[in-house]
């Protein structure tokens, strides 16, 4: 059976499953399917129960901001994952960007100036820049993904290992002697942590940054990528059967490719966005912000089997997860407790993710 005929039977059984009455187990299978956002919603609620200042308008603030911050990674690794593939070197290229964006940055006075002789330049030259590394290196994953049939985790994988030789170089070539870049100028710190003053007044004198404004607003521009752009449409044919995709006239080729470097793009956002809002950059700057993004894709229904996301739900993962780590470090969970609950949280989810198609098979 060709892999057309095969698309078309699993089709016509979606479709008659859809059409059965509603019944008890599917009822039960509608609950399991969404095992995971019911527990956190419970969770959620939970918490609230027991520290009423999770429901304040200060700490929902601070769960958008945090949402926010993540947001644009786990956009970029959600292209990724509709190819049936990911990308492991997510928050290494966050980690690069932030480095890079910081140190060129930096306040002519900072007391441990990387480049002493640079003078800052313009905000949104070195935020162009850092996408183009980010897109550079997304396209240089994309490339063996698709010239040489590798899976995406091997070759993220090993260029995980190489930006990170790439940052440690690049942390000890200036002249701080590799210590935490930090001074940084006040039109940087402004411009992606500051808040105008009638946001301030229509909240109440609560701020909210502008890199919620930011994230915000490349959620629409991904959004419309996915969903308005023959790049998008390509995309999730790709993802949903390559060789289908390729008959019907995809550069299968160059989709792969262009897949990867938005992805690097959107990394280095999360980047610059970092090196501001952590305002005192490492080596270690952007460590598993991967495995968050992967985590916060699934849970938003960003499938393994391919071809399948949607943009809100990746927005609805990273809500989520930002709000169940705030909520445990509200009510005192050991924070040493957060990675086996981040990695139960990935096995689960993709647990489910996978039962669902094969219910559907």
């Amino acid at each position: 059976m060709s892999n057309e005929s095969k698309t078309l039977e699993k089709e016509a059984r979606a479709k008659a499953r859809a059409q059965q009455p509603w019944t008890a187990r599917r009822a039960a299978d509608l609950v399991l399917n969404n095992a995971l956002i019911i527990i956190m919603v419970v969770a959620v609620i939970y918490i609230a129960i027991v520290n009423n200042n999770f429901i304040k308008p200060a700490s929902i603030v601070n769960i958008l901001a945090q949402t926010c911050a993540y947001l644009p990674v786990a956009l970029g690794v959600g292209g990724c994952i509709v190819l049936t593939g990911t990308d492991l070197s997510a928050g290494r290229i966050v980690g690069l960007t932030a480095c890079i964006s910081a140190s060129l940055l930096q306040a002519v006075t900072a007391s441990s100036k990387m480049w002493v002789n640079l003078t800052p330049p313009p905000v949104l030259l070195v935020l162009v820049a850092a996408m183009l590394v980010g897109a550079a290196i997304g396209a240089f994953n994309g490339f063996f993904v698709a010239k040489f049939k590798l899976h995406p985790f091997i070759v993220t994988l090993a260029s995980q290992l190489i930006i990170y030789t790439f940052l440690l170089l690049y942390m000890k070539a200036g002249n701080n002697g590799g210590m935490a870049i930090s001074g940084l100028d006040k039109s940087y710190s402004s411009f992606i942590t500051g808040c105008p003053q009638f946001i301030k007044d229509l909240t109440g004198g609560i701020s909210i940054p502008n890199y919620v404004w930011i994230a915000l607003l490349l959620t629409v521009v991904m959004w419309f990528i996915w969903n308005k752009t023959t790049f998008g449409k390509n995309m999730f044919a790709l993802g949903a059967n390559e060789e289908a995709a390729r008959v019907s006239g995809v550069n299968v080729f160059a989709t792969t490719i262009m897949v990867f470097a938005l992805a690097g793009a959107m990394y280095a956002v999360t980047g610059f966005i970092e090196g501001a809002r952590v305002a005192s950059n490492t080596a270690n700057t952007g460590l598993n912000y991967e495995s968050d993004a992967i985590a916060a894709c699934v849970i938003g229904g960003v499938s393994f089997v391919g071809g399948i996301g949607k943009i809100r739900g990746v927005v609805i993962g990273v809500l989520m997860l930002r709000l169940i780590f705030v909520g445990l470090n509200m009510i005192g969970v050991n924070q040493d407790l957060f990675y086996i609950i981040k990695g139960g949280i990935i096995l689960f989810a993709c647990a489910l993710d996978m039962r669902k198609y094969l219910v559907k098979k």
